[in-house]
């Protein structure tokens, strides 16, 4: 409670939540909000014809023909609020259902990063010597490749086997991504694993798994979630890269990535045809901003060097 409160009174933070808040009620009414053509592909874009050339949204004001679509005062496939890409398909529907696909894309690999990077560095503080050693220096193995260079090659690479899928993406992202969280969390659990409690507790005859998880891993893991929540905007932003790359989503896939990637054709043009890059432009940098403001309070939130700067 406490830490709640504090993110409601600051500005930044109160601003990137409702941004979240906004976001997520999107993603849970999306059926209403964008009904699927066809319900057992609800993720595959309303695709309105095979024309090469974009068409601009319909009517002078795009909420209002929102509202038609909600309260079914229109048909869906003759109102597209934000228009349509090259092959037309529905800029409006992408990003609806491609913000379901942002947070599964964005908590999911996230999470699924952060628990690897978690248990590595754990057992690498933990046994310390040559575990330590080992582990360290595959740590070091994976560091040494640039992330997003080292991500596109791993999702080419898997690309034939599993065929282009948001899952080629994401193990493309989580192979190179853990290795920042177990450095951080091997760093706090080195300090912790010599403290007098930790001591009494071994003292006392608790194993290995009982000193890990009851007194070694919940005084150090706050740092590494920090890390994680404001890492899970930088994960959308990789995994819209790949499918703008063709690495990512296949094509007619709820991604804003996947969308940005139909304006690249047009980029030169972008004066008549803005709507193709402006909207799911701006809910990526929303989507992400709203993550960074979040985990950025929540670092000053829960670093006690920087408590004294919370905004009260």
């Amino acid at each position: 409670m406490r830490i709640l409160k504090q993110l409601l009174r600051n500005p930044l933070s109160l601003f990137g939540i409702i941004l979240l808040i906004f976001f997520g009620l999107v993603a849970i009414l999306a059926p209403w909000l964008a009904p699927p053509p066809n319900p057992y592909e609800p993720y595959r874009i309303a695709q309105f014809g095979y024309s090469p050339n974009p068409k601009p949204p319909t009517g002078p004001n795009p909420f209002t023909e929102i509202w038609k679509i909600v309260t079914r005062q229109s048909d869906f496939s003759k109102t597209h609020p934000f228009g349509t890409t090259e092959g037309q398909y529905d800029v409006y529907y992408g990003i609806v259902w491609g913000t379901r696909t942002a947070f599964l894309a964005g908590i999911c690999i996230t999470g699924i990063t952060a628990l690897i990077g978690i248990f590595w560095g754990t057992m690498s503080a933990y046994f310390g010597g040559w575990v330590d050693m080992v582990f360290m220096r595959i740590t070091d193995i994976f560091q040494a490749f640039p992330f997003l260079i080292a991500a596109m090659t791993i999702a080419a690479v898997l690309q034939p086997k599993i065929g282009r899928s948001i899952l080629t993406a994401a193990i493309a992202l989580i192979v190179f991504g853990w290795m920042g969280y177990a450095r951080l969390i091997r760093g706090d659990i080195l300090s912790i694993r010599e403290r007098d409690y930790v001591q009494a507790a071994r003292a006392a005859g608790a194993g290995h798994l009982r000193l890990i998880l009851r007194h070694i891993l919940p005084n150090a893991i706050y740092p590494t979630l920090v890390v994680a929540s404001m890492d899970i905007g930088s994960y959308v932003i990789s995994f819209a890269a790949l499918s703008f790359l063709g690495l990512g989503a296949e094509v007619g896939y709820a991604d804003w990535g996947q969308m940005l990637s139909f304006a690249r054709n047009w980029i030169p043009r972008l004066n008549q045809y803005w709507w193709i890059i402006l909207y799911p432009g701006l809910a990526l940098v929303l989507f992400v901003l709203a993550w960074n403001l979040v985990g950025d309070a929540l670092r000053d939130i829960l670093d006690p060097r920087l408590r004294g700067r919370i905004t009260v």
